[in-house]
C-alpha cells in the first residue's frame, strides 16, 4: 500500500494556487496578445505601403531587411525583392504569399 501524500499547511495550497492562477493569466494574455497582431495583418502586405514594422512582422525579415526594402519602394512586382538581392530565394519563397505591390 503506498504511502499517503504528506501533509501541506494551507499557506502553502493557497501560495501552490495563486502562483498557478498567474501564470495561467500570463500564458493568457500572450495567447490573447499574439491573436490580437494575426488580425492586424491580416490578408497580404504591399510592401509599396509598408512600414519597417510591418515587414518585420513577416516570416524571417530583419530589421536590416526592412529597412533596404522600405528604402527601396516602390516596387512593380514582389520578386523584385529577390532580384535586388534584398532577401534570399527562401525568405521569399516564405513570404511571397503574404505581400504584394499593387
Amino acid at each position: 500500500m503506498p504511502a499517503p501524500p504528506p501533509e501541506r499547511s494551507p499557506d502553502a495550497i493557497r501560495h501552490d494556487a495563486s502562483k498557478a492562477t498567474s501564470e495561467a493569466a500570463r500564458d493568457t494574455k500572450a495567447s490573447v496578445e499574439g491573436v490580437v497582431d494575426g488580425l492586424k495583418t491580416k490578408g497580404v502586405l504591399n510592401i509599396n505601403k509598408a512600414t519597417r514594422d510591418q515587414l518585420e512582422s513577416l516570416p524571417g525579415i530583419t530589421p536590416a531587411q526592412a529597412r533596404r526594402i522600405v528604402a527601396g519602394q516602390p516596387y512593380a512586382s514582389s520578386d523584385e525583392l529577390v532580384k535586388r538581392h534584398l532577401v534570399g530565394n527562401a525568405e521569399y519563397d516564405r513570404i511571397a504569399d503574404k505581400i504584394e505591390t499593387r
